[in-house]
């Protein structure tokens, strides 16, 4: 295993936002997300897939499997103050092409492309336009690690309050929020001074 303390991710790339409106008129964001891996679609399906891949890299573990088209599963945020748990249904699992369902209620659709000597992965999911460049941030590192691991390099997870603390994740977080023409939040929280 590498030592997270040498690994500093790149500039912020391959993210964008659509504004969108919902059925009630409300705004509606999507944060897309694209990295090109270098492994093939399968063994990328595998890894954004198989419970056992997604506790090496994911933010979330999952109890069972996203590979198949109607399995139940409880999919638990890792890191989160209090225990986070929801229930999703796998609604599309073309393997290797395109995997979707809802976490925490927030659409997720992955899509892995074909590149001969490698796979894009876009990852589109909705977050609150507040929170965007912070989960743009969180989906950059997570897929540095998940490149890592595939490729034999293990970086370790980092997800939640852990990758908040890192500096590279503060510098994420800066570089999207300009990116995307929105203000940062002051996060983490600092204490309120006396």
């Amino acid at each position: 295993m590498i030592d997270p303390q040498h690994y500093t991710p790149g500039l912020a790339n391959g993210a964008q936002i659509r504004k969108d409106r919902g059925q009630n008129g409300e705004e509606k964001w999507t944060l897309i997300l694209v990295r090109e891996l270098r492994h093939s679609p399968e063994k990328d399906w595998e890894a954004i897939t198989d419970p056992a891949q997604l506790r090496e890299w994911a933010p979330f573990d999952a109890d069972g499997s996203l590979g198949t088209v109607g399995n139940k599963v409880k999919l638990t945020t890792v890191g989160a103050p209090v225990p986070r748990v929801t229930e999703t249904t796998v609604t599309r699992a073309d393997a290797p092409e395109v995997l979707e369902y809802k976490w925490g209620g927030f659409d997720m659709r992955w899509e892995l492309e074909d590149l001969g000597d490698g796979t894009r992965l876009t990852l589109w999911t909705n977050i609150g336009h507040r929170f965007i460049a912070m989960g743009a941030a969180g989906w950059h590192i997570c897929f540095d690690v998940l490149d890592h691991l595939l490729g034999g390099t293990p970086l370790g997870r980092m997800v939640g309050p852990d990758a908040m603390k890192f500096g590279g994740w503060q510098r994420l977080h800066a570089e999207y929020a300009q990116q995307f023409g929105i203000e940062t939040l002051n996060w983490p929280p600092e204490a309120p001074k006396r």
